[in-house]
């Protein structure tokens, strides 16, 4: 990735204890600077939010899955383009097999039923057949900001930086209005709404979490490269558990290097106990103090209740 400076974060604004409010404020504030058409935010879903319950009948009857038009896969299954027959209404399907995820999937789809905000793909249908659960959800054809950052003819502007950052932001200050941690924040699970604009909407909650403070959470997944060290050391996960994972998307959108990332994934987990990092000179030559300043607030060690969004 190729990263060119077009625009600062602002000099007399200094960024303290970050939350998203704040730094959504900082966002706001540019003096000067005039924003591009796309810094408005994502367009809400081509349907009202609604509560779904899982149909016991198989997809086919109600949609048309596209088989060979895969959109993105992982350790659940694959998820396909489709279209409400009834409607013809685009949509996606999320393909998850049945064994042994049951009770994440029934998980994933209240957590679901509670999302309605711009910045966090919506839920529209969910079938479960003998082999699979489907989850309809929101069509986007901008593909994951993974592939928009790392594309070698995509030059990407501290500006563009931004914009992602804030809108991230966003939807993770709802999520935890909601007490929601997603848990699995990472550029693949980031989706464009289009192949040429900046907006951004957050996917794949199917290792989100209720956060009750009272009851202590602990979890032993997520991403190596992403964890946060509280889930390395299979310690209490908070609110700070997810803006971990911000300041390294953040820092990924800057330089194009992760943070973290060692050889293997042991010596990745080493550097994040350790709180083991820097910025590169070469990567960060050119941005601004501010947004180093940004992420550094994010990725400490120690105080981390005290990065919370709400």
């Amino acid at each position: 990735m190729k990263l060119r400076r077009t625009v600062l974060f602002p000099r007399k604004q200094t960024l303290n204890i970050v939350a998203a409010r704040q730094f959504s404020e900082v966002i706001m504030a540019f003096g000067g600077c005039t924003f591009r058409d796309d810094d408005s935010p994502p367009p809400p879903a081509p349907f009202e939010h609604r509560v779904v319950n899982v149909k016991q009948a198989e997809v086919t009857a109600s949609y048309s899955v596209c088989q060979h038009e895969v959109l993105g896969g992982g350790r659940f299954g694959q998820v396909h383009k489709c279209t409400e027959i009834s409607t013809g209404l685009n949509l996606a399907a999320k393909i998850i097999k049945v064994k042994g995820e049951k009770e994440k999937v029934k998980n994933e789809i209240n957590i679901m039923n509670q999302l309605n905000h711009v910045n966090l793909i919506q839920l529209y249908d969910a079938f479960q057949s003998k082999n699979n659960f489907t989850l309809i959800v929101e069509y986007l054809d901008g593909g994951e900001l993974f592939d928009r950052i790392t594309d070698e003819n995509y030059s990407l502007t501290e500006l563009d930086a931004i914009l992602f950052t804030k809108q991230i932001c966003e939807g993770v200050h709802y999520l935890h209005q909601q007490y929601i941690l997603h848990l699995d924040l990472k550029p693949e699970n980031i989706l464009c709404v289009n192949r040429t604009g900046n907006q951004i909407k957050i996917i794949d909650f199917g290792l989100a979490r209720r956060y009750k403070p009272r009851e202590k959470l602990k979890v032993n997944f997520g991403t190596p490269e992403f964890l946060a060290p509280e889930v390395v050391n299979y310690d209490f996960v908070s609110f700070p558990t997810d803006m971990w994972s911000v300041g390294i998307i953040t820092y990924i959108l800057l330089s194009g290097l992760s943070p973290f990332l060692g050889e293997t994934d042991a010596e990745t987990m080493n550097y994040i106990v350790n709180c083991s990092w820097d910025f590169d000179a070469e990567a960060f030559e050119q941005v601004s103090e501010e947004a180093k300043d940004f992420i550094s607030k994010l990725l400490v060690k120690e105080k981390r209740y005290l990065l919370s969004l709400l």
